[in-house]
């Protein structure tokens, strides 16, 4: 496990913290806290002291009981330098929340607080997980820093659009959830490749990945969703990459670290993604359709927010969103391939992935029970089993990285023209 250093600064966030301290504890990591003047007038140090087991520090000028050492270790015999002792013991060093403040004294190197002066100290690496204001996020000087921080090598974190910390606001700025951060911190301390090395046979070969889950707006601030991270898609993106692709991702609302190799297009809503994919399928040998996308939308979306006082009841008419799977099938060309994804639930969902491939005229579709609890949705692990007109592969339950490789093996053998491996367990 490793020993992780988190950095938490002034905003309502600071809260959230305080769970990303339980869930890294809970899977076996070490956590030591740093944190500004500001973020203790919203969580004090003694909360983070009970859930780490470890002394808070909050001052360059403050005694560390422990030394620099977290909590796996042995103090040193000497009394190091804080803000130097800890991020050497560290193996990454999260900031989050991260306010505009602190990204800005960060983008300039700024040491004025040992949360920053420990930043500019470490050579581990660096995770950034922004919260603020939505005007805030906008502004094009945190824009600036959050840009430059990234070049820098920093991992950006990305905030989500939801409910902000004044009253009835509503916009881009909210911080990623805990479990969204230690996922990407966990990322960060993994090997860059898989176990053995990966062919890069792929080279030339132009890969369109569809991630994340669509949104229909209800009114300015409602919508009809669904729980997709975009996590299966970003994994089959980031493997297509490792094996020499030129990859794009249409991106349905994802809030995960971005891939440098990858080109990526945000979409929200199901036409916003099915415009995106008409104007990118031409130009690709395979299309992987991991996307959550919406079947049916509000049939009149308000453009003003919808006032709960005025109404005892609210019915939202649907109506069918286009079928933008259906519709590429259409128009594919010679040698392109197409996969298909399907979230089915319980027995029979094998027979309804078979149903979709025919009916859609698919090369293959992915299927995955979103019952079953710790893979599908939301999650790092995954099972599925690939349907292809000859028969089916399992491919067991492990990381989605993992599934990923398996997947574009499938592909690979129907580029190919061989299906062998077929009706495998």
């Amino acid at each position: 496990m490793a020993r992780i250093l988190l950095g938490v600064s002034g905003g309502i966030a600071a809260y959230k913290a305080l769970e990303l301290v339980r869930l890294a504890t809970k899977d076996g990591h070490a956590v030591r806290v740093v944190q500004t003047a500001a973020s203790q007038r919203f969580v004090g140090a003694a909360s983070f002291a009970g859930l780490t087991g470890a002394p808070v520090l909050t001052s360059e000028w403050e005694r560390d009981p422990a030394r620099g050492a977290f909590s796996d270790q042995a103090p040193p015999a000497h009394e190091p330098l804080s803000h130097l002792a800890l991020v050497a013991n560290a193996d990454v060093y999260v900031v989050a929340p991260a306010g505009a403040n602190t990204l800005a004294k960060l983008a300039h190197g700024l040491a004025d607080n040992l949360l920053t002066s420990t930043a500019l100290a470490a050579t581990c690496p660096l995770l950034l997980a922004p919260a603020m204001n939505t005007h805030m996020w906008a502004h094009p000087a945190t824009q600036a820093n959050v840009a430059l921080l990234a070049e820098r090598g920093a991992t950006i974190v990305a905030p989500t659009q939801g409910a902000l910390g004044s009253k009835d606001e509503w916009g881009m700025g909210r911080l990623a959830e805990p479990a969204v951060i230690l996922e990407a911190l966990e990322a960060a301390l993994a090997p860059a490749e898989p176990a053995g090395p990966v062919p890069r046979d792929w080279t030339g070969v132009r890969v369109l990945v569809t991630a994340g889950g669509t949104r229909e707006p209800i009114d300015a601030v409602r919508f009809v969703g669904n729980r997709s991270s975009g996590r299966m898609g970003l994994a089959l993106a980031a493997a297509a990459a490792d094996r020499g692709a030129q990859v794009a991702v249409v991106a349905a609302n994802v809030a995960l670290p971005r891939d440098q190799r990858v080109r990526y297009l945000d979409v929200e809503t199901a036409d916003e993604l099915q415009l995106a994919c008409q104007a990118e399928f031409a130009h690709c040998d395979v299309l992987l359709m991991a996307a959550a996308v919406a079947d049916f939308r509000p049939a009149a979306p308000v453009a003003d927010k919808l006032k709960k006082l005025q109404r005892a009841e609210l019915v939202v008419a649907m109506e069918p969103t286009a079928d933008v799977l259906t519709g590429l099938a259409a128009a594919r060309a010679p040698g392109q391939i197409l996969v298909g994804f399907a979230a089915e639930a319980g027995d029979g969902a094998v027979a309804c992935g078979r149903e979709k491939l025919e009916r859609k005229g698919l090369d293959a579709v992915v299927v995955n029970d979103v019952t079953r609890e710790g893979i599908g949705f939301d999650a790092a692990e995954n099972e599925v089993t690939l349907v292809t007109a000859d028969g089916t592969q399992h491919v067991a339950r492990s990381a989605k990285r993992d599934v990923a490789f398996a997947i574009l093996s499938a592909v690979d053998r129907m580029r190919s023209g061989s299906t062998a491996g077929s009706d495998s367990s």
